[in-house]
């Protein structure tokens, strides 16, 4: 068996899949800017205002003021036949990039009722990624590519009732078998069985099986219109009159026969990339482009069976600069949401100094993370919600303020650098061997700036906003100093442990002329 994905008006679609559109507008492509340009395709909208194909842009116009024009852009085709490719990919490991917009897999040996659940899934994921396709599941490629073209044409439950109204040929098979029959006919999939074959095919017009014009005008004359008036000549005799061409249109008016594929290699990379027609200057936009491509990018890591360790986004901007930020995940995933919650959380508090011209994404692929979760594991219950939360910290108060602290390299007091927080909170450290020798020391910060009054030159009075006092005991001072051969990061200090008579014992610290309380005994 096989199955065809189709996407008619493929070059129109590609475009306002990348194109920030309104809904329900109209919408045509055109060859190219000029105004003589011809008209390729059209929307449904577009279509009810009586723009039809082969027209002018000053035609098409003139019937539909409120036409948006759009011109065949070949990055947004190839994002979206790439996007074709991944969704086939979850159907069967063999498909074959027919042609533009159509895509062909062999489902050999697979589960017929599967099969049909997953093409109807396909089709469903493509629709949710702007792109209405329609899925034709037959013996032979050309027969399933006529099952999905006869619905891009028209939906099955208006060709149902039309062909069971005419005396003159018999209805179309049904669609997949399913208890809910409404939804059947609405359904962008249709199921050729063998048994129904000539059913199916004989109502359909010469055309189908692309005759050449001098058959086709020879055929006219006969009074042969349809595939099953073709089909119902001798074939030898069309053989002795027409010879190989004559042969060629009746096996294809027949459906053809099964053919290898040329199968196409699953990318080892994960990008996507666009150059916009219009420099763009807000986020929605943006926003908008980038979830179209984590859309496509995590079906093709699932369908390699790989996650994504890590972004990589580029901004292009007018002023020839870029912008280039890598996000390291918390954990590697594929889901769609969590990926785009990192990009917008970043883009939300980005300002750029030019409109932005082009935009590219990469994901770099991993092998999911397998491990048995222990009864005394302390790692974090949502690690992407936690990375999430940090990163709009860090938009409002700068990176420089957010970490877990570690002590740095060297002697300085107090002295620590912020890193990112681990996914896993590391076990307690074992007690000391050997115990504290003093009671331990909060320190304030900031230190408290202090005032102090001087007898025989000793401290005698204290002053601060937190405490003041007189001091009754005063310890030796205890110089300390280091990092001299770095001018900028030299430091030199001088510390006392005073009491107070009224009670407390604190560390008393002089930075140049500048005195500060540092902390409290407890």
């Amino acid at each position: 068996m096989f199955a065809v994905l189709h996407l008619a008006d493929f070059a129109l679609h590609a475009v306002l899949r990348t194109a920030h559109a309104a809904p329900g507008r109209p919408h045509a492509l055109f060859a190219d800017t000029g105004k003589k340009s011809i008209l390729l395709a059209a929307t449904a909208a577009a279509r009810a205002a009586g723009v039809e194909p082969g027209m002018t842009a000053p035609q098409a116009v003139a019937r539909c003021p409120a036409l948006v024009i759009h011109v065949p852009n070949a990055t947004a085709e190839a994002e979206a036949r790439a996007a074709l490719l991944a969704v086939a990919f979850t159907l069967a490991p063999t498909i074959e990039d027919t042609a533009p917009g159509l895509c062909t897999v062999s489902l050999t040996g697979a589960d017929p009722e599967k099969t049909l659940t997953a093409a109807h899934a396909a089709v469903t994921t493509l629709a949710g990624l702007a792109l209405p396709a329609s899925a034709g599941l037959a013996r032979t490629p050309l027969l399933a590519l006529y099952a999905a073209r006869h619905l891009s044409l028209s939906s099955f439950s208006s060709s149902f009732s039309s062909e069971s109204s005419s005396n003159s040929s018999p209805p179309l098979p049904s669609p997949i078998e399913s208890k809910k029959k409404v939804k059947e006919q609405r359904s962008p999939l249709l199921h050729v069985s063998p048994e129904t074959e000539k059913q199916f095919l004989a109502p359909l017009p010469l055309a189908t099986a692309e005759p050449s014009p001098t058959l086709a005008a020879i055929f006219a004359t006969w009074g042969v219109h349809t595939l099953g008036d073709l089909t119902d000549l001798p074939r030898d005799e069309l053989v002795r009159r027409f010879g190989a061409d004559g042969l060629a249109l009746w096996q294809r008016a027949s459906g053809g026969e099964p053919r290898p594929l040329r199968p196409v290699i699953p990318l080892q990379t994960f990008s996507a990339s666009l150059e916009f027609e219009d420099a763009i200057e807000t986020l929605e936009p943006l926003l908008f482009l980038l979830r179209r491509f984590l859309d496509r990018l995590t079906l093709e890591l699932t369908a390699s069976h790989h996650v994504a360790a890590e972004l990589a986004l580029t901004l292009h901007l007018v002023d020839a600069t870029t912008h280039t930020r890598a996000f390291r995940l918390p954990e590697p995933t594929a889901d769609p949401a969590i990926l785009f919650r990192a990009l917008h959380t970043h883009l939300e508090s980005l300002h750029t100094a030019a409109a932005i011209c082009a935009v590219r994404l990469s994901l770099t692929p991993a092998r999911p993370l397998v491990r048995q979760q222990g009864l005394y594991d302390t790692g974090l219950r949502d690690p992407q919600g936690f990375a999430d939360t940090l990163a709009r910290i860090v938009a409002l108060v700068g990176s420089d303020r957010v970490g877990t602290p570690h002590l740095a390299d060297t002697h300085r007091p107090d002295a620590v650098t912020l890193a990112p927080p681990s996914a896993v909170i590391p076990a307690p450290a074992p007690p000391s061997v050997h115990p504290p020798l003093s009671a331990p020391l909060r320190r304030f910060r900031p230190p408290l700036p202090a005032r102090l009054e001087f007898t025989a030159g000793r401290p005698a009075y204290l002053w601060t906003d937190r405490l003041q006092g007189e001091i009754s005991f005063r310890s030796v001072a205890w110089p300390g100093s280091g990092e001299w051969w770095q001018a900028d990061r030299a430091w030199s200090r001088l510390e006392w442990d005073i009491a107070l008579a009224d009670g407390g014992l604190y560390r008393l610290l002089r930075l140049g002329d500048a005195w500060y309380v540092e902390g409290e005994y407890d």
